[in-house]
């Protein structure tokens, strides 16, 4: 019986999957890093059992999210996997929550504050790795912006960089940043009125000065209060 085009549609999609899955298979079994030269086309053409056009669509996919890098010219490698489909998702899920009930935001929100209060006492752990004369360059640079009224995005990454990558965890940084990315793009969309730069400063300035003292609970305060602003322009609010 001849298939109907819904069903070709459908089954060249699984078989995408399918050849994807293949390819991080491949890359997986043959222990492959971060930079890793693949086969050529040609080689895996042959592997895969597959004609060119479905495996350069299948690479196209994979490097969409950040599995493969095409390097025009010189070949395909193994990519450092940043979790770029996960920023483009949320940011997208954000982009229609703040025309909803902003449900997804707050869910975000709070995914990304058990996060980072939980990492609360390893940063403390960390101290003597932590480089504090950056995190206090950073809060300066925040004050002087805000002292003329300009918030300083910029800076207010620096920090939370510089605060978690002593942790040695590469993902729990990639994690963070794209929760921060997200918000920042949203801010603008959120209700009420955006935090002041001065208060985004002090806010900062008081997980810097709990970190340099050593005092966990007044690091718990510093960080739930620097999400209660956000916290408090996403309670109870009515669909758009």
């Amino acid at each position: 019986m001849e298939r109907t085009v819904g069903e070709r549609v459908s089954g060249a999609r699984a078989n995408q999957r399918a050849l994807r899955e293949s390819i991080k298979r491949l890359i997986v079994e043959r222990g492959l890093g971060p930079g890793a030269s693949l086969p050529t086309e040609s080689e895996l053409m042959k592997e895969l059992g597959v004609s060119r056009h479905p495996l350069r669509e299948a690479m196209k996919a994979l490097e969409a999210v950040g599995i493969v890098d095409i390097r025009h010219g010189y070949g395909t490698y193994v990519g450092s996997g940043p979790l770029s489909g996960l920023e483009a998702g949320l940011a997208f899920r954000g982009a229609l929550s703040v025309r909803g009930d902003y449900a997804d935001i707050r869910n975000l929100l709070e995914v990304r504050e058990v996060l980072e209060a939980g990492l609360v006492s390893r940063v403390l752990a960390a101290r003597d790795r932590l480089d504090l004369s950056e995190l206090s360059a950073a809060v300066t640079a925040m004050e002087a912006a805000a002292g003329q009224g300009d918030y300083a995005p910029e800076q207010d990454w620096r920090f939370h960089e510089t605060l978690y990558r002593p942790l040695d965890n590469e993902l729990v940084l990639d994690l963070i940043q794209v929760f921060w990315k997200v918000f920042n793009a949203l801010d603008t969309e959120l209700p009420g009125a955006a935090a002041a730069p001065e208060a985004i400063a002090r806010w900062h300035r008081a997980i810097l000065d709990a970190v340099r003292t050593g005092d966990e609970p007044a690091l718990r305060v510093a960080v739930d209060e620097h999400f209660r602003g956000i916290r408090e322009r996403l309670i109870e609010q009515p669909p758009a």
